[in-house]
């Protein structure tokens, strides 16, 4: 991957959509007049293969740092208010989809709080401590014992989930696709083996309208709960939608990252299944 290529800013929505996370942690400090230090951040963690990546995003905004994560991740952080201020607008003219906007709407206003000072007074820390109730996971059992009496703010309702521009759907792809090939034991064929391939999204069932409208954009596949799980699926199952709608949108709108690896290989296989190769000893070897 070449790291001075730019990405479309659509591109880097999509892929924030899919891997991000605005954080926002309350913590007992002394050091503060209220007891409390806040800090919001954006986060989007890699595996380390992807640092390059990571790198690329970094550069579209222009601000923020990357550290080693874990044994195998790296993640790409931005934290201070000044910072956050590039993310937020950049995130103004450029809008989440997802139903992970809810929680930026509410990230940001803890944002323009912080940017405020108005988390150094008691009234204003506990709007923030509000706002986190209804953020990701909530507040930890420390908060609600230190804050009994709060009140979780209504959480924001995403409703606008119109895809705005196809580079969107390479970005989100970029994250949660998945490319896959399948090989079955089969009596019914003559190799013994059915060979299939599949191109799937998956997202949380809150997002269930925005999975649908993929049918139409992809103007293929379908859309379908995920047994036993909270979770939507978007796949594509079909050989000749695979080789004339999935591949073509992806080689105009290209999957960036160690994912493009796979999707190449996925072409490779495609290829072989479109000319009939994998119904030959030597094409399914």
């Amino acid at each position: 991957m070449n790291k001075l290529v730019k990405l479309d800013p659509w591109f880097i929505t999509g892929f924030t959509d899919a891997e991000s996370c605005f954080s926002l942690s309350v913590i007992k400090n002394k050091k503060y007049k209220v007891g409390w230090h806040v800090i919001a951040m954006f986060t989007i963690a890699l595996h380390k293969k992807d640092i390059a990546l990571l790198e690329q995003m970094k550069s579209c905004f222009g601000v923020g740092s990357i550290h080693k994560h874990g044994p195998q991740t790296h993640q790409f952080r931005v934290f201070s208010v000044k910072d956050l201020a590039v993310i937020t607008n950049y995130f103004e003219k450029y809008p989440l989809i997802t139903q992970k906007r809810a929680d930026y709407e509410l990230w940001k206003q803890v944002f323009y709080l912080v940017q405020n000072k108005e988390h150094l007074t008691r009234e204003g820390l506990e709007k923030i401590v509000a706002i986190k109730a209804s953020i990701n996971k909530g507040l930890s059992d420390e908060l609600k014992a230190a804050f009994p009496d709060t009140i979780p703010v209504t959480r924001p309702s995403i409703v606008d989930q119109g895809i705005k521009d196809p580079n969107w759907l390479a970005g989100f792809t970029s994250g949660e696709g998945c490319f896959i090939i399948k090989t079955n034991n089969s009596s019914s064929h003559r190799l013994g083996f059915q060979v299939q391939l599949e191109f799937i999204l998956a997202q949380h069932s809150r997002d269930e309208e925005l999975m649908i409208s993929l049918v139409d954009s992809f103007d293929c596949g379908k859309c379908c709960p995920r047994s036993g799980k909270d979770f939507v699926e978007f796949k594509v199952r079909t050989i000749s939608d695979i080789t004339e709608k999935i591949i073509p949108f992806f080689q105009k709108y290209p999957i960036i990252g160690i994912k493009r690896l796979d999707f190449q290989d996925w072409c490779k296989i495609a290829e072989l299944m479109k000319n009939k190769v994998h119904l030959t000893e030597e094409g399914l070897e």
